[in-house]
């Protein structure tokens, strides 16, 4: 058994709106991000008991936990390995021109070595999200509940790593932001258990 890992996806941000890639560009909520997040924090409050908020660096990330999980925010531990995955120089492009001008997805699913100019490759994340779960998972008992907030990619990437043992396998997942996915990672190393995934339920009536 491990503790069961609360993995949340920050609220909305403008380029979340405009389909472009903020990786390690610190970008703020917007204002529905923001109500995103407080529906989240009404929805924790009654139903979950955590034990612990971990954390992106960026500011998306740490503004969602202040609102998801106000009651522990003097608590909140930040963690760099899970911020989003870089594409560097290509930062703030639009996705549709990512792949049309450079092929980035085929690109990094391909050689999981290759990163873009000044960015990541998608073996670097995975391996650095696998490490910062593992130790988050490593420090609490089994009967608890830790909320992790990070980003759309970087969990993609994650669970491609820990639930598939590939990398890869980030092209089957999706996140909406504030979607809750609840996974228990493996003690021994093996596949992670997906309890549930991308729920928005708790959004409603302001999705």
């Amino acid at each position: 058994m491990a503790p069961r890992l609360l993995m949340l996806r920050h609220g909305q941000i403008l380029a979340n709106k405009q389909g472009r890639w903020h990786g390690s560009t610190d970008t703020p909520l917007t204002v529905r991000g923001r109500w995103q997040a407080y529906l989240t924090g009404r929805y924790l409050d009654r139903q979950e008991n955590l034990a612990a908020v971990y954390t992106s660096p960026l500011q998306r990330c740490r503004h969602t936990a202040a609102l998801a999980a106000p009651k522990s925010k003097t608590q909140h531990q930040v963690v760099d390995g899970i911020a989003e995955m870089s594409v560097g120089d290509w930062e703030d492009m639009r996705f549709s021109e990512l792949n049309t001008e450079y092929n980035l997805i085929k690109r990094l699913n391909d050689n999981l070595d290759w990163a873009p100019p000044n960015g990541e490759a998608l073996g670097t994340v995975a391996k650095r999200m696998r490490q910062s779960l593992e130790a988050i998972s490593a420090a609490h008992g089994d009967d608890e509940t830790v909320l992790v907030v990070s980003h759309g990619a970087a969990m993609a990437v994650a669970l491609g790593e820990l639930v598939h043992q590939q990398p890869t396998g980030w092209m089957r997942y999706h996140f909406e932001n504030c979607s809750l996915t609840q996974l228990r990672l493996d003690p021994t190393g093996g596949a992670a258990e997906l309890i549930d995934f991308n729920n928005c339920a708790h959004r409603k009536p302001f999705s």
